[in-house]
């Protein structure tokens, strides 16, 4: 069953059965949230939340890179769950620079899971939302990451830390937007054990363009080994 494409606003809100909207209350107002399902023979028991890229430079959760991330994780059998930050689309609020992001992306991904108790928790972002995901991690008990593009160089990432679960950063190795060496550099930086897996996309800018498939295979096989169980579809 498909859900009235029409979000309804409630405090509690329920997950919807099917694909649909939400509207949560956060800090700053309601916060948009979609949700989708995977095939119910693929279903596990795990949920990711999507961050988006930057408000200010048209990012909303109907991104193509979002969109691509969101298809790669369902059909890999979680259920997604993505949202506006706040001054997006129907969420309320304005810009706040990823402080104000951060607690919009606390909100959305403590409802995930209090409406899929026991299930692993995923966080993943693209550029401004993998920072804002990075952000988050130390607050949630996140089972794994995935960042692409995230804006090391742009963002202030010397408070940042790595998440302590597994994690996936994807980069294209021509962006136009963040600068590759800035990324290897950041996670070169870390110690060895705290590295994420990086996969670099050779003649790929920060949109992808015309390689969004291969933005999906390249998540799905990155994290293919770190999947939760599958559900009974009973």
């Amino acid at each position: 069953m498909t859900t009235d494409p029409t979000p309804t606003r409630q405090q509690d809100a329920a997950l919807p059965e099917g694909t649909g909207q939400v509207l949560l209350r956060g800090a700053a107002g309601a916060i948009e949230v979609a949700v989708d399902h995977p095939d119910p023979e693929a279903a596990r028991a795990g949920v990711a939340v999507i961050c988006h890229p930057h408000p200010l430079h048209g990012g909303t959760m109907h991104n193509k890179v979002v969109t691509m991330i969101e298809r790669s994780l369902r059909e890999l059998g979680l259920t997604t769950v993505r949202f506006n930050f706040r001054g997006v689309g129907r969420s309320e609020g304005e810009h706040d620079n990823g402080r104000g992001e951060t607690l919009d992306l606390l909100t959305v991904a403590e409802w995930a899971m209090q409406q899929r108790p026991g299930h692993a928790l995923w966080l993943a972002g693209f550029s401004f939302g993998a920072y804002v995901a990075l952000l988050g991690a130390r607050h949630l008990p996140v089972q794994q990451m995935i960042l692409v593009a995230p804006p090391a160089g742009r963002w202030d990432f010397s408070a940042v830390l790595p998440p302590t679960c597994p994690w996936l950063v994807i980069m294209g190795e021509d962006d136009d937007v963040v600068d590759p060496q800035q990324v290897w550099d950041w996670i070169e930086g870390m110690p060895e054990a705290e590295r994420p897996t990086l996969i670099r996309m050779p003649e790929t800018g920060h949109f992808f363009h015309r390689r969004l498939m291969d933005l999906r295979g390249a998540i799905k096989n990155g994290v293919r080994n770190q999947l939760p169980p599958p559900l009974d579809p009973r």
